[in-house]
């Protein structure tokens, strides 16, 4: 049987068409003289050339290989891998939505600016903030965009401070996003609860700390339940509190990073907000701030002037653009049609139901492996597999293993403060069934791992590609395409 995704190059054929495409309608223009001569091919590039229907199942075989959260359940602690619910897909491409551009007149596209104004309002009431730029395409560039207004806002003041400050279980985020920032980071130990060591940071917060970064619940699943002496703290200092809200799936409608104390908030429309995850595609991170951040937003905003709706950019104390055109429209799209068909109780529920689900799977799984925080826990919680490493198998072994069962494995070896760590993070959308399910196949995973550790230790059995060599891969990856047949002579020239 031809594998269509491993063959693609082998099967092509000269002559070989899979599309048709018109004729341009741009006018032709001498390449020759536009372009340096080292950019110009001297000779077509190989591309294979197939039919249509080799294509096709090229793609389809390798959908069909793929994972995602529409085959199959996904606790990916952390990412809050939830459903995105098809009406979603279905606004997005509204025509008049999906078939306008970024430099049309203002006046001919007044229903998508109000779209932007509204999600705005939306965003700044259920993060507690009182504005919100939807500029930033991902939660990492949201942060940049958090810190850079840290950074506007204490030059303003005639204040150079050097330091953001972030907990050990910060997500890698927190302190890369700073240090491109132009900042230093110090890390803040948690403490034997696995929350912020309040002491520790007294030592380390004085008149050089610009920020302190936090995520709550914290990537551990719990609550900081002394955030609001933990803000009065950094606030009393000078400093500002920044909002990672990767994991503010666990509070929609029961609070706010505004009422915790907060300055900054970026929200990750992909996690909380049902928008697609992953696959490097589009992404968005709108970026919340209190009133005596507003002038350091980026611009253009959307504003509302009137009965009109504009694209400001007369605001001579911001940090500037911070992408092209007005952020990713298609997600912030997505990401509005959920908060208005989900609605203020449905948002609530959706937090209740994600906190009911991990506790339930935490307490199904304590048993069998070691869990360093046993406590009751928000979206996700984490669990140790240093019980199953005495035994000589490791976390990652038992996560090839779930590969088996058609499960994507939970998050591993993060939070770092966690030996053989495993974070899991079922999310609201998933079923008591699939719960259950996931739970018994972990379940049996521990006991093979103690009756028949080389069943786990050899996994995956039933993958398209098994065990890799993880130090060859790493020391010899192959990064691009080599045609079979020239491997074959290299082998027999060898």
């Amino acid at each position: 049987m031809v594998e269509y995704n491993d063959l693609i190059f082998e099967i092509s054929r000269p002559g070989r068409i899979g599309s048709s495409l018109p004729e341009s309608d741009v006018e032709s223009v001498d390449i020759q003289n536009k372009l340096p001569k080292h950019l110009i091919r001297d000779v077509p590039a190989e591309l294979p050339e197939v039919s249509e229907l080799q294509l096709v199942r090229h793609y389809t075989a390798l959908s069909n290989k793929n994972h995602g959260i529409d085959n199959g359940f996904y606790p990916l602690g952390s990412c809050t891998m939830k459903y995105n619910p098809k009406i979603n897909e279905d606004v997005a491409r509204l025509e008049g939505f999906s078939r306008i551009h970024p430099y049309q007149p203002v006046e001919t596209v007044q229903g998508a600016l109000e779209v932007l104004y509204e999600l705005q309002e939306e965003l700044a009431v259920i993060t507690g903030m009182d504005a919100v730029t939807l500029q930033p395409s991902a939660g990492a560039q949201g942060e940049w965009t958090g810190l850079m207004m840290v950074k506007a806002y204490h030059a303003q003041k005639g204040e150079t401070r050097k330091q953001v400050l972030v907990p050990d279980s910060a997500h890698g985020t927190n302190p890369a996003s700073a240090t491109v920032a132009g900042f230093e980071t110090i890390t803040i130990p948690s403490n034997e609860n696995g929350l912020v060591n309040l002491e520790e940071l007294k030592k380390h917060v004085g008149p050089d700390t610009a920020a302190l970064m936090l995520t709550n619940p914290n990537t551990l699943g719990l609550f900081e339940k002394e955030i609001v002496e933990i803000a009065q703290v950094v606030h009393e200092a000078g400093g500002l509190l920044y909002y990672d809200g990767a994991n503010a799936n666990a509070i929609l409608g029961k609070t706010t990073p505004g009422q915790m104390g907060f300055d900054i908030v970026h929200l990750n429309l992909h996690k909380t907000f049902t928008t697609p995850h992953g696959g490097g595609g589009p992404g968005a991170g709108p970026v919340g701030v209190k009133e005596k951040l507003i002038p350091f937003l980026p611009v253009p905003r959307v504003e509302k002037d009137g009965g009109n709706y504009v694209l400001n950019s007369n605001h001579p104390l911001s940090i500037g653009r911070v992408k092209g055109y007005y952020g990713n429209f298609g997600i912030l799209l997505r990401a509005y049609t959920y908060i208005r068909t989900m609605g203020p109780e449905g948002l609530r529920q959706v937090s209740e139901s994600a906190v009911l689900h991990a506790n339930y799977l935490r307490k199904r799984l304590e048993p069998y492996f070691e869990a360093p925080y046993a406590q009751i826990c928000k979206h996700e919680f984490v669990l140790s597999g240093s019980r199953q490493k005495k035994l000589g198998v490791r976390t990652l072994d038992m996560a090839k293993r779930l590969l088996d069962f058609g499960y994507h494995p939970p998050t591993i070896y993060f939070p770092l403060n966690v030996e053989e760590c495993l974070m899991i993070e079922p999310t609201e959308t998933e079923s008591k069934e699939t719960l259950d399910a996931f739970a018994d196949v972990m379940i049996q995973i521990s006991k093979e791992v103690e009756e028949n550790p080389g069943i786990v230790l050899e996994a995956p059995h039933s993958t398209v590609i098994g065990r890799l060599d993880e130090v060859q891969a790493a020391r010899q990856p192959i990064l691009r395409y080599e045609k079979a047949v020239e491997v074959e002579k290299e082998t027999v020239k060898s």
